[in-house]
């Protein structure tokens, strides 16, 4: 598969996934503030904060507030992590490997593209965004099933699934992060019952809270935290979407689990998901929870710009003269080859939130 084609359809996945993860957080954020009893610290920067949006924000908009918040996040094209902006490109990449997707899937990323552009000209989706943040998470429900159910599940659908997966480790851990803040923040005179608000808050966020609720019943913040992040069999703990994405790592290299990992995307997402498989809450949260899950973001940045070098980066053949073959290279040629392999591909973009992955030139 040309790299080119393999970038765009990563990139496809993981602004898909942003977009829903966005919709998702901005939702509960939106129902939560109504349960709240009173602020507590600055909730509406939390959820811009979750996206590492804070600076951008405050140039733009100033203070924090409801309104102001859920435009940027929403529509707000100046915004690379607006939901609009987010399937914008997620719909350039997919444009560009037409050839390469499904039909169903080009005309679902289209649609979902369009339902956003037209309801950002509606006033009343912005008084009351809860119907239409739930028509972005259903889109994106659709838009994945359409894909595992008519993409050949080769080496194009395993780099797609990868970025989806990377993408919601990433989301998963800054909306734990948004939210333990918030629950820091609380005056202690509130006690358990603001506790259980936030936290249920929090499962709501990544469609969780049934699934926790059959396992542990009373919700409980070590409980919780170990759930989102450890958890073996939620589709969107940190945990399994490590295991599932190392799995389609190994299919695009041909090497089973087993073979071991012999490239560097393999060895530092194994390292990573064998933290993750033997770690306990208790460990994670002795570490200090805000400051493990900064670190698990870096590791992450680590793992992306790794697959961007290995799989993407443009290396081109410099051929030297008869004569020359002998000698070291001059300067400036290792400095053109070396400049020249940091290039990308395919669709121009914004960056993603720091510190999200970030690979040089196409779809940042």
């Amino acid at each position: 598969m040309l790299s080119r084609v393999a970038e765009a359809i990563y990139w496809m996945g993981r602004y898909a996934e942003r977009a829903e993860n966005v919709a998702r957080f901005v939702d509960v954020s939106f129902q939560v503030m109504l349960d709240l009893p009173e602020p507590l610290g600055d909730p509406w920067a939390g959820v811009v904060g979750a996206t590492g949006d804070e600076a951008l924000y405050a140039a733009r908009h100033g203070t924090a507030t409801r309104d102001g918040v859920v435009r940027f996040l929403t529509f707000d094209a100046g915004s690379p992590n607006s939901i609009l902006s987010c399937l914008r490109k997620a719909r350039e990449n997919a444009r560009s490997v037409r050839e390469v997707i499904s039909s169903e899937m080009w005309e679902q990323i289209n649609k979902w593209y369009l339902l956003v552009r037209d309801a950002s000209t509606d006033q009343a989706v912005l008084d009351d965004p809860h119907d239409f943040l739930t028509e972005v998470k259903q889109a994106s429900h659709l838009f994945v099933g359409i894909a595992a159910l008519t993409m050949s599940h080769g080496e194009g659908w395993h780099f797609g699934r990868i970025g989806r997966l990377l993408e919601r480790a990433d989301q998963t851990s800054r909306i734990v992060d948004a939210k333990q803040a918030l629950l820091l923040a609380r005056p202690s005179e509130l006690g358990a019952s603001l506790d259980e608000i936030n936290l249920s808050a929090l499962l709501r966020s990544v469609s969780a809270l049934e699934m926790y609720r059959k396992r542990h019943g009373r919700i409980a913040f070590q409980t919780v935290i170990g759930f989102l992040l450890l958890e073996k069999m939620f589709p969107r703990s940190v945990r399994y979407c490590l295991n599932e994405a190392r799995r389609s790592l190994h299919a695009i290299t041909g090497q089973p689990p087993e073979a071991g990992d012999t490239i560097v995307p393999e060895r530092l997402l194994g390292r990573l998901g064998a933290e993750y498989e033997y770690a306990s809450v208790d460990e994670v949260l002795a570490e200090g929870l805000h400051e493990h899950l900064d670190r698990l973001q870096s590791k992450l940045n680590e793992v992306g710009l790794a697959i961007s070098q290995t799989f993407f980066a443009v290396r081109p053949h410099v051929q030297e003269p008869p004569a020359a073959r002998t000698a070291a290279p001059a300067p400036e040629t290792a400095a053109a080859v070396a400049a020249q392999t940091t290039a990308a591909g395919p669709v121009a973009a914004a960056s993603p939130p720091a510190p999200a992955p970030q690979p040089t030139g196409a779809a940042q």
